[in-house]
């Protein structure tokens, strides 16, 4: 028993032991920066810092020292790989860097394989993914946030076109990449990019190079996307070439904002070679902890270098490390390393591969990065899926004459905002435009009006603009003959508004077109997307297929299509007064002036002198009384209630007929009629008559493809003398063409006219190159034109003939009885609903005032003799009732007429 227990706490003994064995007393972490730039100046202090303050908290590491060793790789590519690799030769756990996003692509292959977790806070390349480098973890916000900043400030801005300069490495190259792709989903461009060698490499004469050829461009605004050392000497050769002046934007990365805050106050050249730029700077929301940090810097950098938001995220990198591996210990891992047989046999005699050993707890050490939740002096510290920081956020800084002022910020969650973005994340993100803000800014020059981000270059080069050498309707625009001076409508618009440009455009036009017959303007446009022509000036019409190749201007004519047929004038007749209604109107109409007359007779004739007499003189009644109501003037007064419910029924009807025939009859008699077959573009499509167009017009395709006309039916014409030529022929049955044309050619021909409304809505404008500023500029030309009344004056000047109208002027359609069934059908079911209760009425009366004779005689008796007595009971005259003379032998009708007694039998 004794012997079992020995050898139990023997066992416990070696495992503790041996646990604690793989618990070195100092845990080795490596950092590689080149520490004779700002960042790394900046880096070694707060590592250091951090590293002490680690080690002075024995809760941390479980008494365990932190020990951060240092290596600079001064630029080196090569020396930060020996570096790496002394440091994988010495068990260190982790890493922090490289400083450049190249060393960490070529080192992150090396941390793959031997598991050792590489952080950095400086090598922030979109393109260094989790899924290809693992073990490469970036401690700050990815430069794909900067650039996305840096578009959102570009389209607050309103500008469409910039330009990048870079230096050539991938850090920069691949963030000047996403710039590109963030900036086309807001409709802007990098319309040059300005490739430098990379950081510190470049020189002044390779900066004056590419410097001068942008000078030479049209855009203004520049993004500079490099390191310090470069992006200092871009300033000081933009100085010198006057590229700091109005007009200009400069938007430098976050580069220029660590050279502000570390090597404050800066030189006078360098402060007035910055001057008006702005720039982005790492947002780390206020803090009582980052307050101290701040206030004890220059005790901790002995004054050797200022501050900047990197060194809080150094600081950040080495504690985030720090719990990494204390939560690995807690978990029962060990730090320890092994060999891999891959690397001792790859080594060979000379390489001393065998030293570089595998750490065996790297993949559980990254879990725990990855998963780490904790508070720093940068804010809240955590991860998102995809491995980048959460809320990442900038200062967006404007440099000033007194040094930099902050104007507003940026983040992911709320974008563009005067007020810090740690006041947004408990709302809904919103990132809409209209809720973007900034401060005002002091733009390069002093100035504080936004600059426009677009100048006509100064190059000496004159815009190439192409004009239509048309053979007709030379009215909008022409080539005067022996010359090369262009003129027309469309040419007088382009100069006016070139004159209210805020700036000079130097220009020269060139026809286009064979002056033989009128040009495809849809391969004019063509000739701006292939760069044959900067623009385009003439009547173009804006259609679909054109503005996904070129960018048009506001419009300064509206146009549509519209047909234009043969006309004849109809003559007035001597039955002119009928054309108003159809022939069945009129039938229909006349049938119901008898048959109201009729009924109102049933209603009225016992009981109504007025609709008593002869026969001959009832029919005559009937008559006289129907059509008199057509003008309201009937003599016949009705008595009964039925009567007058029909006739005002009935006059209701005839008031509405005579004002309908009265508004027919004055349109047909006043306004002149033309006829022709082609009522519209409807009637032109459902017949199979050919139709004509103008050679170079949209038409033609708009005809074909949009209403399937065949192309069979389609005939070409050239000018205004082939249109009446082939309208008076026969040779089309209509033409179809835009308005503006249209008005010109009718001005000289009143023999056709238009038929129907335009069926097309479209407009005449200007063409340049996609998202050229120009179009921009020209269209705010254009509407200045509109609103002082230029343009229409121009308009006047060229195109008012008004020999004879235009207008299209319709006969006017016959009124049918669809348009007064419903009438009609309310009058007639008044009459016989009037007849069902005045007979049963007088049914009811005749059976209890002429009862059956119970005898049997009077059963035998025909029929037709009682049908005859309920006849003469119903035409019998009832007399009015006097209150004095009611007595015995008498009854009263229910409408207070005495009735005689009529039913004795003959």
């Amino acid at each position: 028993m004794n012997l079992v227990l020995l050898l139990s706490i023997f066992n416990l003994f070696v495992g503790v032991f041996s646990k604690e064995a793989f618990r070195p007393s100092v845990v080795n972490v490596g950092a590689m920066f080149s520490f004779s730039t700002i960042n790394g100046k900046v880096a070694k202090v707060a590592m250091k810092a951090a590293e002490n303050d680690i080690n002075s908290d024995p809760s941390i590491l479980g008494g365990k020292k932190l020990s951060i060793v240092l290596h600079d790789s001064n630029f080196s590519s090569f020396l930060g790989i020996i570096g790496a690799l002394h440091f994988m030769e010495t068990d260190t756990v982790a890493i922090i860097g490289p400083q450049s996003s190249m060393m960490a692509h070529v080192l992150s292959h090396l941390a793959n394989e031997l598991h050792v977790p590489l952080l950095s806070f400086t090598a922030l390349d979109p393109g260094l993914s989790p899924l290809q480098f693992p073990f490469f973890v970036q401690t700050a916000p990815n430069d794909e946030f900067q650039m996305l900043a840096i578009a959102e400030m570009i389209s607050y801005f309103g500008w469409a076109e910039v330009i990048a300069v870079f230096s050539d490495d991938d850090q920069n190259r691949n963030g000047i990449i996403t710039l590109d792709d963030e900036l086309a989903e807001r409709r802007s461009r990098i319309s040059y990019k300005a490739v430098l060698p990379p950081d510190p490499t470049a020189t002044s004469s390779d900066v004056r190079r590419e410097l001068t050829k942008i000078q030479m461009m049209e855009s203004r605004v520049i993004v500079l996307h490099t390191f310090s050392k470069t992006g200092l000497l871009v300033f000081e050769v933009a100085k010198s070439l006057g590229m700091m002046g109005k007009g200009y934007v400069w938007i430098a990365s976050t580069w220029l904002s660590t050279v502000l805050d570390s090597t404050s106050p800066l030189k006078p050249e360098t402060a007035n070679s910055v001057r008006g730029a702005l720039t982005l700077r790492l947002h780390t929301p206020d803090s009582k902890r980052k307050r101290d940090f701040f206030s004890h810097w220059d005790q901790l950098s002995n004054g050797s270098i200022g501050f900047n938001s990197y060194a809080l995220y150094a600081y950040d990198t080495v504690w985030m490390i720090a719990h990494a591996v204390k939560l690995l210990l807690d978990q029962g891992g060990n730090i320890s390393f092994s060999n891999d047989a891959r690397i001792t046999n790859a080594g060979g005699k000379d390489l001393n591969l065998s030293a570089l050993s595998i750490f065996d707890g790297g993949r559980q050490l990254l879990k725990n990065i990855i998963d780490t939740n904790m508070t720093g002096l940068t804010g809240p510290v955590r991860f998102n899926r995809d491995r980048s920081l959460i809320n990442p956020s900038y200062d967006v800084i404007n440099v000033v004459k007194s040094g930099y002022r902050q104007i507003g910020f940026w983040s992911n969650h709320s974008g563009l905002s005067i007020v810090p973005p740690e006041t947004f994340y408990g709302k809904k993100p919103n990132r809409s435009s209209s809720n973007q803000h900034l401060d005002s800014v002091v733009w390069p020059g002093g100035g504080t009006t936004r600059p426009r981000g677009w100048v006509f270059p100064n190059n000496g080069r004159q815009l190439r603009i192409g004009v239509p050498n048309r053979v007709s309707f030379r009215d909008f625009v022409s080539v005067v003959n022996g010359t090369d001076k262009e003129q027309g409508y469309c040419i007088d618009v382009f100069l006016a508004a070139i004159k209210l440009m805020p700036y000079a455009v130097p220009y020269r036009f060139i026809p286009f077109g064979d002056g033989h017959k009128n040009p495809n303007y849809y391969e004019l446009v063509s000739k701006i997307e292939s760069g044959v022509f900067d623009g385009a000036v003439g009547d173009i019409a804006i259609v679909t297929d054109r503005t996904r190749i070129v960018d048009f201007t506001q419009p300064y004519i509206e146009s549509g299509l519209v047909v234009v047929a043969p006309v004849k004038k109809i003559s007035s007749s001597p039955w002119s007064f009928a054309r108003p209604f159809t022939p069945f109107m009129w039938a229909v109409t006349a049938a119901f002036f008898l048959i109201v007359g009729s009924v109102v007779w049933i209603l009225e004739h016992r009981i109504n002198d007025e609709f008593r007499g002869p026969p001959r003189q009832q029919i005559v009644t009937i008559l006289t009384f129907s059509f008199s109501t057509m003008f309201f003037s009937h003599r016949e007064n009705t008595v009964s209630t039925l009567g007058r419910l029909v006739l005002i029924i009935w006059l209701f009807v005839v008031l509405i007929i005579n004002s309908s025939y009265t508004a027919s009859l004055t349109s047909i008699l006043t306004v002149q009629q033309l006829s022709s077959p082609i009522k519209g573009i409807d009637s032109l499509i459902s017949s199979s008559e050919r139709i004509g167009f103008q050679v170079g017009s949209f038409a033609r395709n708009y005809l074909i493809q949009e209403l399937n006309i065949p192309s069979s039916r389609l005939i070409p014409l050239g000018s205004p003398q082939e249109y009446a030529e082939a309208l008076e022929k026969r040779t089309v049955a209509a033409i179809v063409d835009e308005r503006p044309y249209v008005d010109l050619f009718l001005s000289d021909h009143c023999e056709f006219s238009v038929r129907g409304q335009e069926f097309t809505k479209r407009s005449w404008g200007f063409a340049f190159p996609r998202d050229s500023p120009l179009a921009m500029d020209m269209s705010t030309a254009i509407l200045a034109l509109s609103e002082n009344g230029e343009l229409q004056k121009i308009r006047d000047r060229w195109l008012s003939r008004s020999a004879c109208s235009s207008e299209s002027e319709d006969e006017p359609e016959e009124i049918d009885l669809k348009s007064f069934w419903g009438l009609f059908l309310i009058c007639g079911i008044v009459c016989i609903l009037a007849l069902l209760v005045y007979f049963l009425s007088m049914f009811r009366q005749f059976s209890r005032h002429c009862p059956e004779e119970p005898d049997s005689t009077s059963r035998d008796r025909s029929c037709s003799e009682r049908l005859r007595t309920c006849l003469s009971f119903v035409d019998k005259k009832v007399e009015k009732s006097q209150s004095s003379s009611k007595g015995k032998g008498e009854s009263m009708s229910p409408n207070g007429y005495h009735k005689e007694n009529v039913c004795t039998y003959r």
